[in-house]
């Protein structure tokens, strides 16, 4: 069994971030995903879960990782939310899979193509979301196209701002 070293990881451009910055980031990620639509009655135009999640799995450029971080911060959105269980962990989960994938595969240092990606992991997300309720849940959920492309819009956005700033929390060889 080979040990995955310093000379491994910076090879091949696999990040790796202090303890404190995945648990600030997801964390607060979390709690904004709750709070905000709260005071914006309930108006959801962005999407800082997924976006935490499409990071550190390119960023990493484990799919397994990101299948697991997806899952994880799914679940508990779900919780904070008046969401049924587990849906939103199924669509992040798959997200951070695609992700953890397509880092593996190309060079995603680029911020146009981590934005790009975003956007579309972003509608992906959308989609299985509502394939889940109408499909496996039996529940009435229609898709609203033009919300989820302005979701996938304002979380490309973000991304776009809040990557260069993970970029700077990472830890250097």
């Amino acid at each position: 069994m080979t040990v995955q070293g310093e000379s491994y990881r910076r090879d091949y451009g696999i990040r790796s971030y202090p303890f404190l910055v995945y648990a600030v980031a997801t964390l607060s990620a979390l709690v904004l995903q709750a709070w905000l639509p709260r005071f914006l009655r309930g108006h959801v135009w962005f999407d800082l879960p997924l976006v935490i999640t499409i990071y550190f799995a390119l960023a990493r450029r484990d799919p397994i990782q990101g299948t697991m971080m997806g899952a994880g911060m799914g679940i508990f959105e779900d919780a904070l939310t008046n969401h049924a269980i587990g849906v939103s962990g199924i669509a992040k989960s798959v997200a951070g899979f695609l992700s953890g994938s397509v880092g593996v595969r190309i060079d995603v240092d680029n911020i146009i193509v981590r934005v790009l990606i975003t956007f579309l992991l972003s509608l992906l997300s959308g989609a299985i979301y509502v394939l889940i309720y109408r499909v496996l849940l039996g529940m009435d959920q229609e898709w609203r196209g033009l919300q989820e492309l302005m979701k996938a819009v304002v979380s490309s956005v973000i991304a776009m701002v809040l990557f260069p700033l993970l970029d700077m929390a990472q830890i250097r060889d």
